[in-house]
């Protein structure tokens, strides 16, 4: 019999595989049409967020670590929404609505909040493709998948 808190931890980990997967596939394919970026030049700019620019120096291991970032970033969304919808209900019964929502707020929080206080800093305005796939990705790679995989394990 699964108890509640192993249940939770499917839940928050899922989440948090399916919507890294989703968002660092995107991440690495749209950098490389745009800009012929390597996946793991994409994986040390997630890195240099803590290590600053030497994370661009540091090869291989500093992309393992920007992957290690990046999925636990994605995992404690998952967390925070799973733990919101035990009291909020309506995140698990209006999810197709709620994810997407979610993602707006993942999005702002992680440009206005988190960037702006790691090593990278504030940044200039985006350019407006750049705007819009990272809106698109965050609510429908990130918000609505983990929105759906809690309504999955909710019942």
């Amino acid at each position: 019999m699964e108890t509640s808190l192993t249940r939770a931890f499917r839940t928050i980990l899922g989440g948090g595989l399916i919507a890294g997967t989703l968002d660092i596939s995107y991440a690495c394919i749209f950098s490389y049409i745009r800009r012929g970026t390597s996946p793991v030049r994409v994986l040390q700019s997630v890195a240099s967020g803590a290590l600053g620019r030497s994370a661009f120096e540091g090869g291989a291991k500093t992309a393992a670590l920007g992957l290690v970032f990046h999925f636990l970033i994605a995992t404690i969304a998952a967390a925070v929404y799973y733990l919101a919808s035990r009291p909020l209900r309506f995140l698990v019964n209006q999810a197709i609505i709620c994810g997407p929502l979610y993602g707006v707020g993942v999005y702002l929080f992680m440009n206005f909040v988190v960037l702006p206080l790691s090593a990278i800093g504030s940044r200039p305005p985006l350019p407006l493709p750049v705007l819009i796939g990272g809106l698109l990705i965050h609510m429908f790679g990130i918000g609505l998948p983990i929105a759906l995989v809690v309504r999955r394990y909710s019942k």
